[in-house]
């Protein structure tokens, strides 16, 4: 992978995970219920979903 894809996917994982950490942080302070559990599993989910990005940028 050129270094320029290595840029440009690590700054895609930083944004996602910057996305999830807001999505987590609303789920809990404005949400309550059955919607806070959905936010949170889906927030959980892109997170993890960035890590893996940011892996491969990193290999």
């Amino acid at each position: 992978m050129d270094p320029m894809t290595k840029m440009w996917l690590s700054l895609a994982a930083l944004l996602v995970m910057g996305l999830s950490v807001f999505l987590i942080t609303f789920a809990r302070t404005k949400t309550k219920g059955i919607v806070r559990g959905l936010l949170s599993l889906f927030a959980f989910v892109i997170m993890v979903a960035g890590f893996l990005a940011g892996l491969v940028s990193i290999t």
